[in-house]
């Protein structure tokens, strides 16, 4: 039996338990903060519920085979005293965050050769510890070879579709131009659709193909379909819609993860000389806001 340990058992990793709880060959543990009985994930193909053992105490922990490590971009060093019990020499630690920056932040933390990054595309939210609602069915991308292999291998019988890609990089920031537009609703508070004009347009592809740009120089293959494909999608947004973690988190009142998505964009840009004017004013008008943001 292959064991499983998800650190940040919340929207994301929440629903990846459920779906991997439902194989008998795997054992899942949760790390948690908070004690909680049980997983109960409405999804598309309908309601998903595990009694996965859930730990509040590190000490409780032993090694396992893997670990998921799905908490926010910000939470990287309170992994620590997880990953101190659950890694051992053969364990493998699949970093299921947002961003394009997945292996350097736990660098120190783990032996960089045995990190799997994972760019996952799955539109869940939980209302409490254990209940979530998967909105549309997910994806997820790694890089190829046997680690990611090894981890696709692990959703063989989910309905969450994983593939080892020889391109990795193309996939985090395809991903990451798609998304970097949330910061406007995040900002303003309103779904794009129904304040959408010629103005907000020119910012939102300024934005985008910002991304993009500094994407390219990161040596990703950026379709000019990818900026186009999420101008409409954002023209589209209908009212009380969300935009993605970062408009929910600021709602929510949650810290946000504006380095990982923005952030990263200017920091990146300026290591290749690409100006990212429009990136970087958002970035400066959220912090501004009074909202929690971070940075490094």
């Amino acid at each position: 039996m292959t064991s499983v340990a998800i650190i940040g058992p919340g929207a994301i990793g929440g629903t990846l338990a459920a779906w991997l709880a439902q194989d008998p060959a795997l054992s899942i543990t949760l790390c948690a903060r908070t004690p909680f009985s049980g997983l109960h994930v409405e999804t598309p193909d309908g309601t998903l519920t595990a009694s996965p053992l859930v730990l509040t105490d590190p000490a409780d922990a032993v090694a396992v085979d893997w670990v998921l490590v799905c908490t926010k971009t910000y939470d990287v060093e309170a992994t620590k005293v997880w990953l101190d019990r659950l890694v051992a020499p053969q364990t493998l630690v699949a970093v299921v965050q947002n961003g394009v920056e997945h292996v350097k932040p736990f660098a120190h933390l783990v032996p960089p050769e045995r990190i799997v990054p994972v760019m996952i595309n799955l539109p869940a939210a939980r209302s409490a510890p254990g209940r979530i609602v998967q909105h549309r069915d997910g994806f997820m991308s790694v890089p190829a070879g046997r680690n990611g292999e090894d981890f696709v291998a692990l959703f063989a019988n989910t309905k969450v579709a994983a593939t080892a890609d020889a391109d990795f990089v193309s996939q985090i920031w395809i991903k990451l131009t798609g998304n970097c537009g949330t910061i406007v609703p995040a900002l303003t508070l309103r779904a794009t659709g129904p304040v959408w004009s010629d103005e907000l347009e020119a910012i939102m592809r300024g934005l985008l193909e910002e991304c993009a740009a500094v994407g390219r120089a990161e040596g990703a293959q950026i379709p000019a379909s990818v900026i186009e494909d999420a101008i409409q999608r954002f023209r589209n947004a209908p009212e009380g819609s969300s935009a993605g973690s970062i408009h929910a988190d600021r709602l929510a009142g949650h810290q946000m993860e504006i380095d990982a998505r923005n952030g990263v964009i200017v920091r990146l840009g300026k290591r290749h000389g690409i100006p990212t004017p429009m990136n970087a004013l958002l970035v400066t008008l959220l912090g501004a806001s009074g909202s929690p943001w971070v940075t490094r």
